[in-house]
């Protein structure tokens, strides 16, 4: 997983409540095994409409997805938060977010922030006069070059995850030491070679 600690750049505003992963990445695009591809799919229904949102120029290239409430709820689909990296998003900011699709966001490297609704219509606002937004992790702000800057919390522990790129594998993998001391001093029970 990458490192995210600050991303600056364009955002999208997807001003919809309730927007679910089978919105996000329909169920016809869940075949593939790989974790890449499927930004070519992301919000594909509404994608073909010309007047959706994320096909305004405006919007292109955006790494900043500013969302209505309750996003990414529904089915536990990570899929939904691979697209959503795969298309180019770093930060999804929203009043607030189906739990599965948060963690599952986390784990895939994509930071999913909670603001208030006040705090979400000024970063609106914002970018409706500029559309240029910094969003930074280790200090927890959004900045707007007009003077906007709001504090964020967030997580700790998913904080760490997401500034030094540690999925729960490379959390493993830091405490090999640990676990290998750990197998030494504590010989198997019985010859797992045996099952076989």
């Amino acid at each position: 997983m990458r490192e995210l600690r600050r991303v600056s750049g364009r955002a999208a505003v997807l001003d919809r409540a309730d927007v679910d992963t089978d919105q996000i990445i329909p169920k016809q695009f869940l075949k593939r095994i790989e974790r890449s591809g499927y930004g070519a799919f992301l919000f594909y229904d509404w994608m073909q409409d010309a007047a959706f949102e994320l096909r305004r120029p405006a919007y292109e290239g955006a790494s900043i997805l500013v969302a209505g409430r309750n996003f990414g709820c529904g089915s536990s689909r990570e899929h939904a938060a691979w697209a959503l990296d795969d298309y180019g998003f770093r930060v999804v900011l929203a009043p607030s977010f189906g739990d599965i699709f948060r963690t599952n966001a986390i784990k895939t490297g994509l930071a999913p922030i909670a603001l208030s609704s006040d705090d979400l219509e000024r970063v609106k606002a914002a970018i409706a006069r500029r559309n240029e937004l910094i969003v930074d992790l280790e200090r927890q702000e959004i900045l707007h070059p007009d003077a906007l800057a709001l504090h964020f919390d967030f997580d700790p522990f998913e904080r760490e995850c997401l500034l030094n790129g540690l999925d729960d594998v490379a959390r493993t993998q830091q405490r090999e030491v640990e676990i290998a001391a750990y197998e030494a001093a504590h010989p198997a029970r019985f010859d797992a070679a045996a099952l076989l």
